[in-house]
């Protein structure tokens, strides 16, 4: 076998699997957690990504005393407020004798916080603090699964507060009951018996990874302001879970042994580390929201070419996307939400329909309903929406003229042309020309979520 058959063998297995150009169930598997893989490192160095866990800390940093000392609050009500010690230790487990010193330091900056003393200002300011780090959390999971709207005031407090107040109780409770159960006697005699006891006991250990990659899917479905399917949740925090627990074997291995960091910053080595960390926890947990926007939109991973789809001009799309909105409207059919939207126009224009939305809203073209998600209606009638109108909003407007005299001149006159092309033409006209065609049904193999999914391809061999 030649050194050019190797290379081109080579090429075609890569190609059928980054393209996904056919293959049985298997093979279509794999080039999903191929494809996967290599979208979540390149997500690794993105600068958005990390721009947002490190704003996460810094939120973090602020809103971290005043959580506790809320939920702390909440739990010593029910008498469950000792199990907020275990918790916090797991979560700091990294940080190794540090992170127990660190949370010494934050249990005590709870006990000494007296609610009571702090006024009603000092209250408003406390839940303020509080609601702005789980507002931040939302506005990054939003960004990611590219969702123009963040929760209404009113919801993010009544939302927000239902998970401060309720959700600890709930949690610890089940953890309480949990415990009790396994130490009646029933379960102490079945773990006696082997090898269901060993089982029972290595799942026990296993249970606190397991509660936090749930912690981790509850928090994609319920923090991000569009439908998060279950499917998609447990995948994102299964991997983050995972990478959690190994972040924080090689962090301990790697960073907290180390007698540098003590050497170099002496007594701000506990806060050197616990930033560090939480850049790095905050980092894994939006990279799980990353791997649950992958589940659901799997195509998404796909190149252009391979996806088979055209890519809009800017126009192209918004007057697109009004005809769809204003045709569901007219007949009465289901409105579109922008993960609607965004899943039939999976890639390229996907990353454009969110601002699109937007600058159409903001144009008054567009309205939204107070349903959730919000659902898009037009802003007037579809006869009273000029074309003219909707391609200037796609357009931003315009742009300024050319430097260049000659240039400038063909802009003009480009402008113009495009002007009488849409001369008295109007949303309406679209719906009338369309026939019918357009329609809100997405297509079956966008709306399924999965590896199986993301494998919608004709049939045959993997590349041999």
């Amino acid at each position: 076998m030649t050194l050019g058959s190797i290379g081109t063998r080579l090429a075609v297995w890569w190609r059928t699997l980054t393209e996904e150009q056919g293959g049985s169930r298997l093979c279509r598997g794999l080039a999903f957690l191929l494809r996967l893989t290599l979208a979540i490192v390149r997500k690794t160095a993105d600068v958005q990504l990390n721009l947002w866990s490190m704003s996460l800390v810094y939120t973090t940093l602020l809103s971290l005393v005043p959580l506790l000392a809320v939920s702390f609050s909440v739990l010593k009500a029910f008498g469950v407020h000792n199990q907020l010690d275990p918790l916090l230790l797991e979560l700091l487990a990294p940080l190794g004798q540090q992170g127990i010193e660190i949370k010494d330091n934050i249990l005590g900056f709870v006990d000494n916080l007296k609610v009571g003393v702090l006024g009603s200002l000092g209250l408003a300011f406390l839940f303020y603090t509080v609601i702005s780090l789980l507002q931040k959390v939302e506005q990054a999971f939003n960004a990611i699964w590219q969702v123009p709207e963040t929760r209404s005031l009113g919801r993010r407090f009544a939302d927000y507060l239902s998970v401060i107040l309720v959700g600890p109780v709930l949690l610890f409770s089940a953890l309480g009951l949990a415990q009790r159960l396994l130490q009646s006697g029933p379960m102490q005699e079945l773990l006696a018996l082997e090898p269901l006891g060993g089982m029972l006991l290595a799942l026990g250990r296993l249970l606190p990874h397991v509660l936090i990659g749930g912690a981790f899917a509850f928090s994609y479905i319920f923090m991000t302001n569009t439908r998060v399917r279950l499917g998609a949740a447990l995948a994102g925090g299964v991997f983050a879970g995972a990478l959690w627990y190994a972040s924080g074997r090689l962090f301990t291995a790697l960073v907290v042994d180390s007698s540098s960091y003590s050497a170099i910053y002496s007594g701000f080595a506990a806060a050197v580390l616990l930033i560090i960390w939480l850049n790095l926890a905050w980092l894994i947990i939006l990279l799980g929201a990353q791997v649950a926007y992958y589940w659901q939109h799997p195509r998404s991973l796909l190149p252009t070419a391979a996806r088979g789809e055209e890519w809009h001009s800017r126009e192209g799309l918004a007057l697109e996307v009004m005809a769809l909105v204003a045709q569901a409207h007219q007949q009465g059919q289901a409105l579109w939400t922008a993960d609607a939207l965004q899943q039939r126009y999976v890639g390229k224009d996907a990353e454009r329909v969110s601002a699109l939305l937007e600058a159409l809203r903001g144009a008054g073209l567009l309205v939204t309903s107070s349903d959730e998600p919000p659902r898009y209606l037009p802003g007037r009638a579809p006869a009273a929406i000029p074309l003219a109108e909707v391609v200037a909003v796609a357009r931003g407007g315009g742009g300024g003229a050319s430097s260049l005299p000659r240039v400038a001149l063909w802009q003009r006159r480009l402008e113009q042309g495009l002007d009488a092309a849409l001369a008295d033409a109007s949303v309406a006209d679209l719906l009338e020309e369309d026939g019918g065609g357009l329609s809100p049904a997405i297509e079956t193999n966008r709306s399924h979520s999965g590896a199986g999914a993301a494998a919608a391809a004709p049939h045959g061999e993997c590349a041999r």
